[in-house]
């Protein structure tokens, strides 16, 4: 009889990031005690890595790239018992757990948006969304590796930071406007402040994810109105909006959708939507069918690609720019070229199970 053959278990350390590797946010909702974040080569498409994002973990990088925060819960009993919620601290290069630091049991449980976790533009704090149903933003000090402070935010949803002061983010308000709030050295509330009313929450809601070039932050509402607003001053400063869609366009339903539908290359000035057609009430988190491309500058559709049934989008900030798609109804990756002549280049299948979130290193 032949000796049997033994395996030999090996740890291997992960190669150098690049701008294109992915984190990919998966709340892995048949099994929610159990969140991860998939890391993945956005240039060869291989599966690198995951780390685990405990109950409705929200995941985001530091400001530098070098760790990884997690905004999550832990139970003592797995699924009940007594809630503790953190953020989880990662090395970016290794994926291995850090530290974590202790925050108040109000974290949002909730599938992971961009604007849920944030860090600050000097890195100095990060901003945490809470929901009890209340809605409030814990304040954590990276500096200091503790809980600093909690800003009570009634009516208001997710955290934009100031790209301008490390001491500011703006939040999106229900009554159609942005708050502007300032924070203390030790992160308490300083002040706050309204921007004028640039939407209505009843005839055409924006969005919450939004992107940006420098402090222009972007956003899109659901019937494809284009608003930008500046937060480089303590009131956020609105813009007049503009639409996606040509009026034969907008009669045939063609409206943006998905968890996170937009993004920005800063350097070209080229915003990227994911479109659907069809489209009218409810249907505002439906992949895409196609992702349009658009000059910020002049206003214009400057290209279209194919939508992959994109939930999820997100571009590099590279010279020769990849963007990347979360296939919402095959749990895939496409990967485009988005220079100056866009087109789909590969996929990779099967990245996950309940994906809604992607961020590049």
């Amino acid at each position: 009889m032949a000796e049997p053959r033994y395996e030999t278990l090996t740890v291997a350390k992960l190669p150098e990031p690049t701008p294109h590797r992915l984190y990919i946010s998966d709340i892995a909702i048949n099994h929610i005690i159990d969140g991860r974040l998939h890391v993945i080569d956005g240039d060869g498409l291989k599966y690198l890595g995951m780390i685990a994002t405990g109950y409705a973990g929200n995941a985001t990088l530091s400001l530098d790239r070098k760790e990884v925060y997690v905004a999550t819960t832990y139970y003592s009993r797995l699924a009940r018992g007594e809630r503790s919620d953190v953020v989880d601290i990662h090395d970016a290069q290794t994926l291995e757990h850090k530290g974590e630091i202790a925050i108040p049991a109000r974290h949002a449980q909730a599938l992971p948006y961009k604007g849920l976790n944030r860090p600050s533009s000097d890195g100095r704090w990060l901003f945490v969304q809470n929901a009890t149903p209340a809605s409030s933003v814990t304040v954590v000090d990276l500096k200091a590796r503790k809980f600093a402070a909690e800003i009570p935010t009634p009516g208001c949803w997710i955290v934009i930071p100031s790209q301008t002061d490390g001491s500011r983010f703006a939040t999106l308000c229900g009554d159609g406007t942005l708050q502007g709030i300032a924070l203390n050295d030790n992160g308490s509330l300083k002040s706050r402040i309204r921007s004028a009313r640039f939407f209505h929450p009843d005839e055409d809601p924006v969005f919450v994810q939004a992107d940006n070039i420098g402090d222009r932050h972007f956003f899109v509402s659901y019937k494809g109105q284009v608003h930008a607003a500046d937060l480089s001053g303590e009131e956020p400063k609105v813009e007049a909006p503009w639409p996606l869609a040509s009026g034969a366009e907008a009669r045939k339903g063609w409206r943006p959708g998905g968890y996170q539908l937009l993004a920005v290359h800063r350097k070209s000035g080229r915003l990227f939507v994911a479109m659907h057609a069809g489209g009218g009430e409810g249907s505002h988190k439906n992949p895409a069918r196609e992702i349009w491309v658009f000059d910020l500058e002049k206003k214009k559709r400057v290209a279209k690609l194919p939508g992959h049934n994109a939930i999820a989008i997100a571009v590099s900030q590279t010279d020769q720019p990849k963007l990347f798609a979360i296939d919402g109804m095959n749990m895939g990756l496409a990967t485009f070229d988005a220079g100056d002549k866009p087109r789909f280049l590969k996929r990779m299948e099967q990245i996950g199970e309940a994906a809604t979130l992607l961020e590049l290193h």
